[in-house]
Formats: C-alpha cells, sequence, structure tokens
C-alpha cells in the first residue's frame, strides 16, 4: 500500500475510535437535511441525545445555549410537582359556614374556600352545591364569600402575550377557577349566519352574535376566520362575535373562549348551578377569608396530580401549568407570591437534582412566555433524573406518544419512531421544540432535546420527526 493511503487508513481508524463525545457536535444527516429544507442554520438550534445512564452523549450541539423551549417547560414543572407534591397529591375545594340552619334556610354566610383545584368542572361544583341541598339547605340567607387567599398572585393580563385576553391558553392561575377559565360556544351555521349557544348559560353575559356567512371556501379551522371581544358596562359583559364562515362550513362546532374573569364565572356558575337545584340565596357574593371556627359542610376533591399531568402535557394546558407552579410556591412559602415562590421552589429542586440552572428562567411553569430559557444540557439532566426517579412511571405515562395520543397523536404515523417516542413539543411564533425519551431497536432508550429558535422555526417540524426517527433507528 503506498504510504499516502496507509497514512490516510491510519487517520481514518483513529477517528473511528474516537469517544463519542468528540464527535457530539456533528448533526445527524437527516435533521441536518431537513433544517437546511427549512432554512434554519445549526446556529439556531440546540441538540442533545444520549443514551439514559453513564457516558458521553451521543450527540450535543450548542447544549449549553439557553434557549426558549415553549411548552416543553411543562416537562420542568411536572418533575418538580412530582418530586414535591408527589403523585397522588389532590387539591380541595370546601365549603363551610357558622351559621345555623333552622327550617332549610341557613341563618347566615357560605363560605367557599378555594384550593387551587385546576380540574375543578361545573359539574363537579353541581355534585357540591347537590350535597348542600341533601343537608336540606334551600335558602342561604346571608352571603356567599369565596376565599381565593391560598394563591397570592399579581393582576394578570390575559392579552399580555400574545394580544388576545380571550383566548382559553392566556387565563391566570386563580385559587377557584372553574372549567379552566373558559366558556363553550357552539356554533351551527345556517344559511343565513350562524346560532351560537353558551354552555353554560352565563348570567350577566350578553352575547352579541355579528358572524356572517362566506359564499365561497373550504372549512378548515372553523374559527380562524372568526373574532371576539367584550367589553363591560356595570355587572354585564357583552360578548360581541364578528368575522365570517367560509361556504363549505355546514357542520356545528365549538368555540372555547375565556370572556369573563375567574370570580364573576365562578358566581355566575354557582347561583346558575343552585337555580337549577332549587335553592335561594337571600345576600350577595363577594370576597372574604374562611373564619377557622366554620364547621365543613362538604367538600370535592381533584383527580391525583398524576392524573391532572397526563392531562396537562397530553394536551399542553397552560392553565394547569400555572397552577401547578402556584401550587408549589403556595406550599413551599405560604403567604408569599404565589409564583415566585413557586420559581424558586423549582430551581431548589433542580439544583438538589443536579440540574444546571445558569441561565434558567421559568416565569410561568407552563412555557408560554417570550422570556423563559432553558439548555439543551439541562433537560437532558431533568430527563435523566427524572429516569432514576421513583415518579418516573408518572413522568413518563404524562407524555405524548409520538403516532398514539395527545399533541403527537398524528406525527409519525407508520414511522420507526411510532409508539416509541415519548416526548413533549412546545410551539411559539420563532420555537419548536421537544424533550423527552426514545426507545432505539438496539434495546436502549435515549434523552431526546431539540430547540429551534428562528423565525423559520414553524417550517421545522420535520426536523423533528427527523431526530426521533434517527434515535429510533438506532
Amino acid at each position: 500500500m503506498p504510504p499516502c493511503q496507509n497514512r490516510l487508513s491510519q487517520l481514518l481508524i483513529a477517528f473511528a475510535l474516537l469517544p463519542a463525545a468528540a464527535r457530539a457536535d456533528t448533526l445527524p444527516a437527516p435533521l441536518e437535511e431537513s433544517l437546511a429544507r427549512a432554512g434554519v442554520p445549526g446556529s439556531a438550534v440546540a441538540v442533545l441525545v444520549q443514551k439514559l445512564g453513564d457516558g458521553p452523549p451521543l450527540v450535543s450541539h450548542r447544549s449549553d445555549e439557553a434557549m426558549n423551549p415553549a411548552s416543553v417547560m411543562k416537562l420542568v414543572t411536572s418533575q418538580v410537582a412530582l418530586e414535591r407534591l408527589g403523585p397522588a397529591f389532590t387539591w380541595k375545594t370546601r365549603i363551610s359556614t357558622r351559621a345555623g340552619l333552622e327550617a332549610g334556610v341557613l341563618k347566615g354566610s357560605l363560605h367557599v374556600t378555594g384550593g387551587g383545584d385546576p380540574r375543578l368542572s361545573r359539574e363537579r361544583l353541581w355534585l357540591l352545591l347537590r350535597e348542600l341541598r341533601a343537608q336540606g339547605i334551600h335558602r342561604i340567607a346571608g352571603d356567599v364569600v369565596t376565599d381565593r387567599s391560598l394563591f397570592r398572585l399579581a393582576p394578570h393580563d390575559p392579552a399580555a402575550f400574545d394580544q388576545r385576553p380571550l383566548r382559553p391558553y392566556n387565563a391566570g392561575a386563580d385559587a377557584l377557577s372553574v372549567d379552566y377559565g373558559a366558556i363553550r360556544l357552539r356554533l351551527q351555521p345556517t344559511a343565513g349566519g350562524t346560532e351560537v349557544r353558551s354552555d353554560p348559560l352565563v348570567a350577566d353575559l350578553v352575547i352579541d352574535n355579528r358572524i356572517r356567512r362566506s359564499d365561497t371556501g373550504t372549512c378548515g379551522d372553523p374559527s380562524a376566520s372568526l373574532s371576539a371581544s367584550t367589553t363591560k358596562v356595570g355587572r354585564v359583559t357583552r360578548l360581541s362575535l364578528g368575522g365570517s364562515l367560509a361556504a363549505g362550513c355546514t357542520e356545528a362546532f365549538d368555540w372555547n373562549l375565556a370572556p369573563l374573569p375567574p370570580d364573576q364565572l365562578f358566581e355566575s356558575l354557582f347561583r346558575g348551578l343552585w337555580k337549577e337545584l332549587g335553592g335561594e340565596i337571600g345576600g350577595h357574593f363577594r370576597a372574604g377569608d374562611t373564619p377557622p371556627d366554620a364547621r365543613p359542610l362538604a367538600e370535592t376533591s381533584s383527580p391525583p396530580l398524576a392524573e391532572v399531568l397526563r392531562d396537562m402535557n397530553k394536551w399542553s394546558n397552560n392553565v394547569i401549568a400555572r397552577h401547578v407552579l402556584a401550587t408549589l410556591g403556595a406550599s413551599s412559602e405560604p403567604g408569599e407570591d404565589s409564583v415566585a415562590a413557586g420559581r424558586r421552589a423549582v430551581e431548589q429542586s433542580l439544583r438538589a437534582a443536579g440540574v444546571e440552572t445558569r441561565g434558567f428562567v421559568i416565569e410561568n411553569g407552563a412555557g408560554l412566555s417570550r422570556s423563559a430559557r432553558i439548555s439543551a444540557r439541562s433537560l437532558g439532566q431533568l430527563l435523566q433524573s427524572a429516569w432514576r426517579s421513583p415518579t418516573m412511571p408518572e413522568l413518563m405515562a404524562s407524555l405524548p406518544i409520538a403516532g398514539i395520543d395527545g399533541t403527537a397523536r398524528r406525527r409519525l404515523a407508520g414511522s420507526p419512531a411510532a409508539g416509541r417516542a415519548h416526548v413533549k413539543t412546545g410551539t411559539l411564533d420563532g420555537v419548536r421544540s421537544l424533550a423527552g425519551y426514545v426507545l432505539a431497536r438496539d434495546g436502549q432508550r435515549y434523552a431526546v432535546v431539540l430547540m429551534i429558535n428562528h423565525p423559520n422555526a414553524g417550517a421545522a417540524r420535520g426536523a423533528q420527526d427527523a431526530l426521533l426517527e434517527w434515535v429510533a433507528e438506532r
């Protein structure tokens, strides 16, 4: 063999024998090609792929760079909540009173104490009130006093993130929130326009329906061309609906909006349900603390935290994430700002688990944020720590499964990664991200993180799929 060829062979063999970490910054070819098609440079991407357990990363590209993770931040919130609160933790909503009951009349006020339950629904509220009626209470002579003191929260501006204050994902945390702070509108297209019904019927809400029908167009997302705004006069909120429906929209559909603040929505639902049960209220609704000597009348508990996290992560529910972070704060530092205390609790837990917190910013726990930041390395460390945790099964069960369920149900169908990737994805304007676990064909499971922060990130969904498939095929 000529000397030059012999030397080349030696170099190739030496390169092949280098530790994986020495070559880890090289992006997998399918990922690199997909990013190029989307017009996303490598300088806008962070990637980490590492086998669970010890050993160097298989891929580590810009993994120390703190980037916006969008909804992938819910992974952090979830793991810390499982460790600090426990998978069986529940939120409780209580009703109590100091008043006596005479001939079906409660001779004083009724106290409703919010426990921060993110899954409190009108159905469970109805059952709670039904229990009061079963105890013989027909009329509440005093006031209904709502106690939201568990959470200490700064004023929430639902328009702050994207100037869409009526979108349910912009609703804030509240210790006494019902139905995620939203109502459901049922829209039935007609020849001349659209019929709109509210479910539930909400007192002090007037719907001004000005939705038109278009003569052309196919029906994709029927609510995409609709608009909604509110004005308030006294206690009455006017919800104005506008825009047009394409001619191809002929089936009824639901449109969820959050037009009312939490206290008004709770009062309206309480009054409506109590009236349906044959109850009466003599006083008013007002805020106040629950007296320590109030005797309990009824209580409802949320599903356990592990089940609530499945709802949060499978469907990327921002309202639940906000409640979980506030709960972490309220439980660790009672009486302090619940969100700020929740942030501190998360950082303390991450550091205790050996997760790098340099550059870390969580803001609201949901990832619906322009300031949230975390590095791919930190997410990888979190995934490794969670894998060793006693609550690993609960975290894994909360994640969408590619090609199977949740927000990933329509992804990678028929590919090697379908059913083998448990991943949380995140999407904002200029952000695409994912993090989770992939079971490869070699029987090894890998922690996988990909974050893209670039104006063309919206075109890079294929890059996420390419990385998952590349790992799954190993």
